[in-house]
């Protein structure tokens, strides 16, 4: 595995991997996201990816939309909460059509009038998509509790409320604070020689001026457990249990995302798969999850069951935490929890589009990406004492959240 480096006057920076697969895949990620927004913003960094397809100086939607899909290709995005990406899929041969695609759109835009009034009301009907999903706004919700009263608490989408208020200026202000070239990266895995690459980058992106952020985030400091019932019209309980976590620098980040993994992760043989969903039957959907931010990170566990069983199924998720904060893992179960690990990792580098999100993403949290070897080597060098000491602070009862869906 080998990655390309370069790095554009304006500080804009380029990563690439060559493959010689027929297919390409290309973003730029910019270190901004919904956490980056004032309060009277909430819900605009989504709000602009949605607009930065409506229209350029020099193309219409329609052509924006079909300019990667005329030759096959396809052109999407997303806004995180500490990041958002335009990205895009096309034959190798198209390079050039992609990144001065992307340009137009992310430097070219115009907002018209007509498209942000007809937008808003595309964006309150995917809110309330969302609201009629309790599988999925429990998560926002648990992280309005989580992250009280801070950004990283607010819903990516934002509200109805605030999205009847945004106008062209509040975008422009928006983008003019937080899109600045020192904090975007390039990435790319495709078949394509790297001076190549370099030439159509400088091309597309290397007449933009050298900016850099002005604001520094808000960091999160103030975290109080707390528990909560909501009363919704649901056929299930839907249920998270949480705390925070490590941010995505931290030295038990690794030992945290093993411990996830062997408590509620993807594999069929997690603990809660087997000593909840299988031994009893008890529910469908039963994961835990651990996602790390710059300066703080979230773990949360989510269940969804029917009303006779939440009781008993949350008494069994806190026997497994209370196992895991007692007892050190033997070296067998140790090894085996490694090598799932390991196996997971390898697996998702077989994505090219995976591959190509996650290095422009490591850039920029960590200005380097790290090799499967190198990802092996910091899984390998997890301790069970690490585990341990981990699980007692993550798992600790008297840090838990709890919000609950129960039926009307």
């Amino acid at each position: 595995m080998q990655y390309f480096f370069h790095t554009l006057s304006n500080g804009i920076r380029l990563v690439h991997k060559h493959t010689d697969s027929l297919v390409a895949h290309c973003g730029l990620t910019i270190n901004a996201g919904s956490r980056d927004e004032h309060s009277r913003e909430q819900g605009l960094a989504h709000f602009i990816e949605h607009l930065i397809f409506k229209g350029t100086k020099k193309r219409k939607t329609y052509q924006i939309l079909s300019h990667m899909e005329n030759v096959g290709g396809e052109i999407n995005a997303y806004t995180g909460k500490e990041d958002t990406c335009i990205y895009a899929t096309f034959m190798s041969i198209h390079y050039a059509r992609c990144l001065d695609l992307i340009s137009d759109i992310l430097f070219g835009s115009v907002f018209p009038e007509k498209e942000i009034l007809k937008e808003k009301d595309v964006v309150i009907d995917e809110i309330n998509s969302y609201k009629d999903n309790p599988g999925e706004q429990i998560f926002d919700d648990f992280d309005e509790i989580i992250f009280r009263d801070h950004p990283l608490g607010a819903n990516i989408l934002g509200t109805p409320a605030h999205l009847k208020r945004f106008t062209r200026e509040h975008i422009y202000g928006f983008m003019n604070r937080n899109y600045v070239t020192e904090e975007m990266v390039i990435s790319s895995v495709g078949n394509i020689q790297f001076s190549k690459l370099i030439k159509l980058v400088e091309r597309y992106f290397g007449q933009l001026p050298r900016s850099s952020r002005v604001e520094p985030r808000l960091p999160f400091m103030k975290y109080v457990p707390e528990e909560k019932i909501k009363k919704r019209r649901n056929h299930q309980v839907h249920c998270i249990i949480g705390n925070t976590a490590y941010s995505a620098v931290d030295k038990l980040k690794t030992p945290l995302v093993l411990l996830n993994n062997i408590l509620g992760g993807p594999g069929l043989n997690s603990r809660l798969n087997m000593g909840v969903r299988e031994k009893y039957g008890f529910c469908y959907n039963l994961e835990s999850h651990y996602q790390p931010y710059s300066d703080t990170g979230i773990f949360s566990i989510y269940m969804g069951t029917d009303l006779d069983f939440i009781d008993k199924t949350i008494s069994l998720v806190q026997k497994e935490l209370t196992v895991l904060r007692n007892k050190r893992l033997g070296s067998l179960q140790l090894k085996r929890a490694k090598q799932q690990l390991q196996g997971q990792v390898a697996i998702s580098f077989e994505s090219n589009h995976n591959e190509m999100l996650s290095i422009g993403k490591s850039l920029l949290l960590y200005d380097r990406i790290d090799s499967i070897a190198e990802i092996n080597e910091k899984i390998q060098r997890v301790t069970a004492s690490e585990l341990l000491e981990v699980a007692n602070e993550i798992f600790d009862p008297n840090l838990l959240s709890m919000l609950t869906f129960r039926p009307r």
